[in-house]
C-alpha cells in the first residue's frame, strides 16, 4: 500500500522576499546551461582569455589597428583551409595533402600569369578548377575504391609537392599581376565623408551585427519549435552581447586603419555560406550523419560515397583558394610554400571542437580554432618567443583541446 503525501509550499518568514533563492536558482540554471554547451563555448572563452592575456603582455600592441589588420592577412589561408578540413573531419576522414596542394596551385597560377601572361581572372578560375579536380581524384579513391583517406592524402601530399618542384624548377616565381596581388594584400577602397574611419568597413560591420543577431534569434526559435534543448535565456543574451561587442571592436579597429582587407570579405562569405550549408542544407546533415554513424546513415538512404567524394572535391577547391591567397600575400610562388599548412588546418579544426570520431564540429568552431592559433603565433612573435618554443606551445594547445574533448565526452557519457 502506498500513501500520497503532498508537501506544503515553503513558508517565507516575515520580512524575507525569497529573492536570494530566485537569484541562486537563476545562476544555477545558467551554470547548467554553460556546462551542457561547454564544447560550444569553451574555446570561445579560451580565445577571449588568450587575446586578453597577450594584450596585457604586449602592452596593448596586439590590439593596435595595424596589428589586427596584419593578423587577418597573415591567417586568412589557415582559416580557409580550416573550414574545408572541418567538413572532412566531420565526415570521419582526414586530409594530409592540403599544404602541398596550396603550393601546387600557387605555382600553377604563377606559371600562367608570369610565364604565359594569362589574365589573372582566368588564372584564378583555372586554379580553382585544378584544385577541385585534384580533390575530386582523391575523393574518388577514398569514396569509391575504399582506400583509407590517410593513405590517399599522404600520397597526394608527396605527389603535389613533387609537381610543385617540377612546375617551378626549384625556383621562386614572381611577381603576380597587381589584381591578383590585391587578393592577398588589398583593402576595400575608401569612400564617403571624412569621418576618420573607413566608412564602408563601418557599414559592413553594422550589417554583420544585424545579420548575426537575426540569425541567432532565428536559430533559437527553430530549436524551440522542434522541442530541442536551448540555452537559458540569460546565457543566450550574454552570448549575443559578447558576439556583438567582439564584432564591433574588430570593426572599429579595422576601420581606424585601412579598412577591411579584401580577403576578409572572401572569408566572411565562406563562413556564411558554409555555415548555412552545415546548419540548414540536406548535404550538411548528410555529412554529419555519415561521420556520426555510417551504418545508420546508409540504412537511412544517405549516398555516403557521393557525399565523401564531394567533401574532398570541396576541400581541393578551398585548398586552391588558400593557395592563391598565400601566393598573392607573398607576391611569389615558392617550392617550399605550404609546409605544415595541413597540420595547422587539422589543429584548427580540433581546437575548434571537432571530434576524432567524426560527426561533431561547426564552421564557426573551425574559425575560432584558427584564430586561437593565429593569436598565439602573433602574440608570441610580438614577445620575441623563439620558433622552437612556439611549436611546443601550439602542440600543447592542440593536446589540451583534444584532451578536453575526450574528457567532455566521458563526463557526458557518465
Amino acid at each position: 500500500m502506498s500513501t500520497d503525501v503532498t508537501k506544503s509550499p515553503a513558508v517565507v518568514p516575515p520580512g524575507k522576499s525569497g529573492g536570494g533563492s530566485s537569484d541562486s536558482g537563476l545562476l544555477q540554471l545558467m551554470l547548467d546551461g554553460l556546462r551542457r554547451n561547454m564544447r560550444q563555448y569553451g574555446m570561445l572563452i579560451a580565445l577571449g582569455l588568450i587575446v586578453a592575456l597577450f594584450a596585457v603582455w604586449t602592452d596593448g600592441v596586439l590590439l593596435e589597428p595595424r596589428n589586427v589588420s596584419n593578423l587577418v592577412l597573415q591567417n586568412a589561408y589557415v582559416l580557409i583551409l580550416a573550414i574545408g578540413m572541418m567538413l572532412v573531419i566531420i565526415s570521419g576522414h582526414i586530409d594530409l595533402s592540403v599544404g602541398s596542394l596550396t603550393a601546387f596551385v600557387g605555382a600553377f597560377a604563377a606559371v600562367l600569369t608570369v610565364q604565359h601572361n594569362v589574365s589573372w581572372p582566368v588564372a584564378v578560375a583555372l586554379s580553382l578548377v585544378v584544385g577541385a579536380v585534384a580533390g575530386g581524384i582523391q575523393g574518388f579513391f577514398i569514396a569509391y575504391l575504399g582506400i583509407p583517406s590517410f593513405i590517399v592524402t599522404l600520397a597526394g601530399m608527396l605527389i603535389f609537392r613533387g609537381f610543385t618542384e617540377i612546375l617551378l624548377e626549384g625556383q621562386t616565381l614572381s611577381p603576380f599581376p597587381s589584381g591578383l596581388e590585391k587578393m592577398g594584400n588589398g583593402f576595400l577602397p575608401e569612400t564617403g565623408p571624412d569621418t576618420n574611419y573607413h566608412n564602408i568597413t563601418l557599414l559592413l560591420g553594422l550589417v554583420l551585427i544585424v545579420f548575426v543577431v537575426l540569425q541567432e534569434f532565428r536559430d533559437r526559435k527553430r530549436q524551440q519549435e522542434f522541442a530541442l534543448d536551448v540555452v537559458p535565456r540569460n546565457l543566450f543574451l550574454l552570448k549575443l552581447v559578447s558576439i556583438v561587442a567582439a564584432v564591433l571592436v574588430v570593426t572599429m579597429l579595422l576601420a581606424s586603419y585601412k579598412g577591411a582587407p579584401i580577403i576578409l570579405l572572401i572569408l566572411g562569405g565562406l563562413v556564411v555560406g558554409y555555415g548555412y550549408l552545415m546548419r540548414n542544407a540536406v548535404f550538411g546533415r548528410h555529412i554529419y550523419a555519415i561521420g556520426g554513424n555510417l551504418p545508420a546513415a546508409k540504412l537511412s538512404g544517405v549516398k555516403d560515397k557521393k557525399v565523401v567524394f564531394l567533401v574532398f572535391l570541396n576541400m581541393g577547391a578551398l585548398a586552391a583558394l588558400a593557395g592563391l591567397a598565400i601566393a598573392a600575400r607573398l607576391n611569389a610562388a615558392s617550392p617550399k610554400a605550404g609546409l605544415n599548412y595541413e597540420l595547422e588546418a587539422i589543429a584548427s579544426a580540433f581546437i575548434g571542437g571537432a571530434s576524432m570520431s567524426g560527426g561533431v564540429g561547426t564552421v564557426l568552431g573551425a574559425i575560432i580554432g584558427g584564430l586561437v592559433l593565429g593569436v598565439l603565433n602573433n602574440g608570441m612573435n610580438l614577445l620575441s618567443v623563439g620558433s622552437d618554443w612556439q611549436q611546443v606551445i601550439k602542440g600543447m594547445a592542440l593536446l589540451a583541446a583534444v584532451g578536453f574533448d575526450v574528457w567532455n565526452k566521458r563526463k557526458s557519457g557518465s
